[in-house]
């Protein structure tokens, strides 16, 4: 099965070698203890990352180029349908690897891996548990190898955190449903061929009364608003998706009318992985970053490697990074045994946010000036981590839904 799977990353992992195995700051203790599988995953995405994203990212980042061709290879590899199962086209692996995945393509390129993200979570993933044979087969088999991309259109310009508070909503017309509102910080907007959106179909029930459908692009009625010019991860396109009577068929009904919210919250649980592992490649490269220029850069006769006060940067970073990793892999495995994983998927992606989060400012704080100029990938990583705390959940929402979970646990006990 794992060499099956194997096979569609295709000739880079032929390449592989022992040489780099401790490479950027990993003990090969912590390598030892992934699958075989995984560990080739780890070092094709890791090559990866190294010979095709970190040479283009500052430019991507500068000129906000959509990575088209590092997209398409992605695809060639397996890496934009992760879990896809085989028999369904795609690559047939698990959460676990998903994640190491995402961590190394974000590691090179934090706005490739936002998109990497939202293809393989919050657009296939509904899609591979709600849709039906005949919606897979129009909205999923054409997404799974970087030929086209999706995106998923929950938040809205008035409901922020309050996901159960759509004001968009869809009205059943015969055949067709007809969407009319607005849809706020949808990445991949402007390159997406579908989305999974999300309305109102029965104001009376609140978030019960809020339903699915996959939405083609284009469609008449659906338009784009601008592209956001954004503090980071320009790389890719965000914008409104504003719907005036847009008419669907009615078979683009994804799951039961009603089950939007529950689609929704499972999305997100599952995407808050991605995420983590998203905001670990981000503190992962700007610790490869501080540690690299402190052994290199010379103060008082001395690299600054030497100072105690660097050296502790150093090992802080080195524990938030190591700490969040763990968390992520645990969530993952959670979720690949069938067990709940919600209150773990917050925690992780909280943990690894936070991390991005501090480990880019310390790493601006160990190449001062240097830190501060376009030069040097510092700058960036500190501008793509900021989003980390944001999309898919506030760091705030996510200690509610750790809280939550935990009072839950607490009482039933």
């Amino acid at each position: 099965m794992a060499n099956k799977c194997l096979l569609r990353f295709g000739n880079t992992l032929s390449k592989l070698s022992r040489s780099n195995a401790v490479r950027h700051g990993r003990c090969l203790s912590s390598l030892a203890e992934l699958p075989d599988t995984h560990k080739m995953l780890q070092k094709t995405c890791r090559d990866f990352a190294d010979n095709e994203l970190i040479p283009i990212a500052a430019k991507l980042d500068k000129e906000h180029i959509f990575p088209a061709e590092q997209i398409k290879k992605m695809g060639e590899m397996g890496l934009m349908c992760v879990d896809i199962p085989e028999e369904e086209g795609g690559t047939g692996l698990d959460y676990l690897a998903y994640a190491i995945a995402m961590e190394e393509i974000s590691r090179g390129c934090a706005s490739t891996g936002c998109i990497m993200s939202v293809n393989n979570s919050l657009y296939l993933g509904p899609i591979k548990h709600w849709a039906n044979p005949e919606q897979k087969e129009k909205y999923q088999t054409p997404f799974l190898h970087g030929d086209k991309v999706g995106c998923f259109a929950l938040s809205e310009p008035g409901n922020g955190s309050d996901a159960g508070a759509a004001s968009t909503v869809a009205k059943l017309d015969g055949d067709s449903w007809i969407l009319n509102g607005t849809k706020a910080w949808i990445t991949n907007g402007y390159e997406a061929e579908a989305s999974v959106v999300f309305a109102t179909t029965d104001k009376s029930k609140k978030h019960k009364g809020i339903s699915a459908f996959i939405v083609p692009k284009p469609t008449e009625g659906l338009s784009l608003g601008k592209k956001e010019d954004k503090l980071g991860i320009k790389a890719t396109s965000t914008c409104y998706l504003i719907f005036e009577d847009c008419r669907i068929p009615r078979e683009n009904l994804l799951g039961p009318e009603g089950f939007g919210f529950k689609i929704a919250m499972s999305t997100l649980d599952a995407g808050r992985i991605g995420i983590a592992a998203q905001g670990l490649g981000i503190a992962q490269a700007a610790f490869e970053t501080a540690i690299e220029y402190a052994q290199k850069r010379e103060a008082f006769g001395s690299p600054i490697s030497k100072m105690q006060t660097v050296q502790t940067k150093l090992a802080d970073m080195a524990l938030s990074v190591e700490s969040a990793r763990l968390l992520t892999y645990k969530a993952a495995m959670l979720k690949d045994a069938g067990k709940p994983f919600t209150k773990e998927a917050a925690m992780a992606k909280l943990a690894a946010s936070e991390s991005a989060t501090y480990c880019s400012h310390q790493a601006i704080q160990i190449l001062g000036g240097m830190g501060f100029v376009t030069d040097m990938p510092a700058e960036r990583h500190y501008r793509d981590a900021r989003i980390t705390e944001i999309y898919e959940g506030t760091s705030e929402i996510q200690r509610l839904v750790i809280a939550g979970n935990l009072l839950k646990e607490y009482m039933s006990s």
